[in-house]
């Protein structure tokens, strides 16, 4: 009976990651129609073709946007209301005005929000300092990204223009944010106190962004601070959030105002779950009274109706005197289900302070009976006729089937034979399963028992390279090892961003490895060999070690690997970016950090001037770029490096090519700045959606169709025959190095390994070196030997990842080392070597493809020249 309850377990809807604010930021569905047009309703309407549906935002349909009817006056409130079906965390609102293909010209100088989680109680946001009021638009058609501080969690979320003056207000929309999985609708917590003591700042530990009520002193019905994603400081004193007061990451409280020792917190969820643990952010400051909890206990209640459970879950916490920093800590909950958790936390020291709490749930499955719970009292329970399940509907299936797996209840006149059944069926299915993993992984193993540990010497004097680069016109060959910190940053000054394009992710913020051996970026061969056009020979051109020179990037990653040639011949040239004035870039936030230098996501001011781009263009162009600062401290070496890299980035220039925008060098510090793209990379933009069906159509469930994916491709294709045409080679091509614009554009990018995202894809070579391996040609693992041909071999990975939705990582069955063992036998060719299987997503054409991609021999793979050709054929059959 237990195995039946654990299998309808692993069919539940899993929710069990908590929102990272940082990573949030995904356009919600106005721009690609992902949000209905039934979804999107307003007050009032000026015309039919201005109605609500239009306020979309970079759309030019009907009459160009939504437009309130008549003059808005100051003392009006009109809405634009959208309903998202689920509750989602909101870090962004974009607006726009009515351009109508240059006819328009009404816009919303700004306005405010309200929301609301269930549709009947609104609330009105107001940001840190009490302010409700956002600065909108200063034209009809720039769009304006306003940060959320603090982020909306909610369903319901109304748009209201704001006005002085009466005037003709028209507005497009899009939100940003991701679905709140948490499942937390509301917590209930004692009022936060103020710190005071002698020597000591004052700190204000009070709920400040809690929406609920306060009744008492204890806050009802709302959520705050404890679930922005803020963490707090180590300092409690100190705070660097937002330029507020001291204390205002924590909720405190103190030990004396608490006659049972303890702090009792509340929390009420969308539904039944089953709970795997609870993290708590809690500040330990113990030189200035404040620990963590020395003993937690929670309670459960099943149903909201139903009383809580008498057994509780009891974590005894370790008191820490020696580190003062403040931490997560995890109480796990052992999978116990409830609708509703009460915790107790004891006080270990005079005060006690959280600043976050998140949980990890599974969707509680509910155990059909026909018995259900009178509503006047927990104990008395009736029975009634079985409700057909199709019938059901998420509003009665709590009353429908009360019990959850933690408590099963069912009637013992009831027949069981059905139940029993499925018992068996599910038990056979599963020993089947295991039956066949083990065979799989026995053929595997045989498989792998015929490639040697070792490249024998017989075979072949191999061995597998590390990239050691001679820097500039030193003989010193210099080894740098990777030795990365990484840290989720969430945006700490985004006051107003006013890209010309709509994100639909900003990227994740995580800082950069601080000293990689290979980032995988181009890398440029010798001129004076063959170029992929003459065809691929057995001299095609490749790296020897001793001719590369080295360039450090800001943080620390060999950024390019060039010939001294090349680079001696390009030292000699200006650089062919302008000079861009630094007074107009507006730094938002830190993107990274390494031993040369930082990079930033900043706004620049004039953008479009200054790269002399026609009004026509602007919307192809972004706002918003990414800025490496070089730090000034650094070494002569670095720095030469730094403005050769500025002048190998500057002649990359193609469509599909991240590509450098401007460049400050006059004055310390040194910066270049480039493209920033909209959705992130493509490897998460892909694991996170489905093949388009009727299905995720009919769910709103993101996806992608073939032909999205074939576009993908043929784009990716383009870039790497720009690349080619140059005689560069890219060395670590993958979707995790793509970067995804609006309508599925792609720009191929070098930033996958300065991100712990991905530390996973890279394998490091006797302590010295970090390699794509998985991505990889047998010759570049085994003689260190990188041409446009080992790029093609990583082209049909990198195809591999799309036509999988990067579901798993490539060869997930093999270990890393069975990986480079495999390469072996790609060098001996005795038929023993394990390829990729053909997904089921990917035409049989396509997979064909990539099997002449993954030729053993050089000269048998596709130029990029026909790889773009032939996918330009499949993608137009697709059509």
């Amino acid at each position: 009976m237990f195995l039946c309850f654990f299998l309808l377990a692993l069919l539940s809807g899993c929710a069990k990651c908590a929102v990272i604010p940082a990573s949030c930021r995904y356009a919600l569905g106005m721009h690609d129609r992902t949000i209905r047009d039934e979804d999107i309703t307003a007050s009032s309407q000026w015309y039919e073709s201005t109605g609500p549906q239009y306020a979309r935002l970079q759309r030019e349909e009907g009459d160009g946007a939504w437009c309130p009817a008549g003059l808005l006056q100051p003392e009006d409130v009109q809405f634009l209301q959208i309903d998202l079906h689920e509750l989602h965390f909101i870090t962004l609102i974009g607006t726009q005005g009515r351009h109508a293909r240059a006819t328009g010209k009404e816009f919303a100088r700004s306005y405010r929000v309200d929301y609301s989680r269930n549709g009947e109680r609104w609330l009105s946001w107001r940001d840190h300092q009490g302010q409700q009021v956002m600065r909108g638009n200063v034209d009809e058609y720039e769009v304006v990204l306003a940060d959320l501080r603090p982020p909306i969690i909610t369903r319901y979320i109304r748009v209201i223009p704001v006005t002085k003056v009466p005037m003709t207000v028209c507005m497009r929309v899009e939100l940003y944010g991701c679905k709140w999985t948490d499942g937390l609708t509301s917590y209930s917590v004692p009022e936060g106190e103020t710190y005071m003591a002698p020597g000591h700042p004052i700190a204000f530990l009070n709920d400040s962004t809690y929406d609920g009520y306060l009744e008492k002193r204890r806050q009802f019905g709302g959520l705050g601070q404890l679930t922005d994603g803020i963490h707090g400081l180590d300092d409690f004193t100190l705070s660097l959030q937002y330029r507020v007061w001291p204390g205002y990451d924590y909720i405190g409280w103190r030990n004396e105002s608490s006659q049972k020792g303890y702090v009792e917190v509340e929390f009420h969820f969308d539904r039944p779950r089953n709970f795997t643990l609870m993290k708590v952010h809690c500040n330990n400051m113990f030189s200035k009274g404040v620990k963590i909890f020395q003993k937690a206990e929670c309670l459960f209640k099943p149903r909201i109706l139903a009383d809580w459970e008498v057994e509780p879950v009891v974590v005894l916490m370790v008191v820490d005197d020696k580190n003062p920093s403040a931490r997560f800590v995890t109480i796990p909950l052992h999978q116990r289900v409830g609708s509703a958790i009460l915790c107790r936390f004891y006080f270990a020291d005079t005060w006690m302070m959280f600043s976050e709490i998140s949980f990890e749930s599974d969707m509680g499955i509910a155990v059909p009976t026909f018995g259900t719970l009178s509503p006047t009292s927990a104990l008395a329970q009736t029975t009634e006729a079985p409700v057909p399940l199709q019938n059901c509907t998420e509003k009665n299936l709590e009353t429908t089937f009360p019990f959850t797996i933690s408590r099963p209840v069912v009637n013992p006149h009831e027949s069981r034979t059905s139940v029993l059944i499925g018992c068996l069926v599910a038990i056979i299915l599963l020993l089947v399963l295991i039956i066949v993993l083990i065979l799989w992984k026995q053929y595997i193993q045989k498989r792998l028992e015929k490639a040697p540990r070792r490249i024998l010497e017989e075979d072949a004097t191999v061995r597998l390279s590390f990239y050691s680069y001679t820097i500039g016109n030193s003989h010193q060959t210099q080894i740098h090892q990777s030795n990365p910190t990484y840290e989720r940053i969430f945006p700490l000054d985004l006051d107003y961003q006013q890209p010309t394009k709509p994100l639909r992710k900003l990227p994740e913020l995580s800082q950069s490895a601080e000293d990689s051996a290979c980032s995988g970026d181009y890398a440029e061969p010798d001129l004076t060999k063959s170029t992929p056009h003459q065809g691929f020979q057995n001299s095609v051109p490749h790296y020897a070690e001793t001719d590369i020179v080295n360039l450090q990037g800001v943080t620390g990653n060999n950024m390019y690997a060039v010939p001294a040639v090349t680079v001696d011949s390009l030292t000699k040239k200006d650089i062919s970016v302008g000079e861009f004035p630094r007074n107009q870039l507006r730094l938002k936030e830190k993107l990274g950090e390494g031993q040369f230098g930082e990079v930033h996501l900043c706004e620049a001011e004039g953008l479009q001037e200054f790269l002399k781009m026609s009004p026509n263009d602007f919307s192809d162009q972004p706002n918003m770029v990414a800025v490496k600062m070089l730090r000034t401290d650094v070494t002569k070496t670095a720095r030469n490096d730094f403005l050769k890299e500025i002048k190998i980035i500057s002649r990359l220039k193609h469509p599909n090519i991240i590509r450098l925008l401007g460049v400050c060098v006059q004055d310390d510090p040194l910066c270049m700045i480039t493209e920033y793209m909209e959705n992130g990379d493509l490897n998460q933009f892909l694991s996170q959606r489905e093949i388009r069906s009727q299905f995720t159509k009919a769910n709103n469930i993101p996806s992608v169709s073939r032909q999205n994916l074939l576009y993908m491709g043929t784009q990716i294709a383009a870039g790497m025959k720009y690349l080619a045409s140059l005689n560069f080679v890219h060395r670590d091509l993958a979707t995790r190095n793509c970067l995804v614009g609006n309508s599925y554009t792609i720009k191929i990018a070098d930033f996958g390994m300065s991100r712990n995202l991905y530390s996973g894809d890279y394998y490091r070579i006797q302590g010295r070196a970090v390699l794509p391996i998985r991505w990889m040609a047998w010759e570049s693992i085994l003689l260190g030997k990188f041409t446009t041909a080992s790029d093609t071999w990583a082209f049909g990975v990198t195809l591999w990842e799309m036509f999988s939705l990067c579901k798993e990582q490539p060869y997930s069955v093999l270990s890393d080392e069975q990986v480079i063992e495999n390469t072996g036998e790609f060098f001996r060719d005795q038929g023993r070597q394990i390829y990729l299987y053909q997904t089921p997503l990917c035409p049989g054409p396509v997979f064909d493809l990539m099997m002449k991609c993954w030729s053993r021999d050089i000269k048998d793979r596709p130029t990029f020249e026909m790889i773009h050709h032939f996918l330009m054929e499949q993608l137009d059959c697709a059509a």
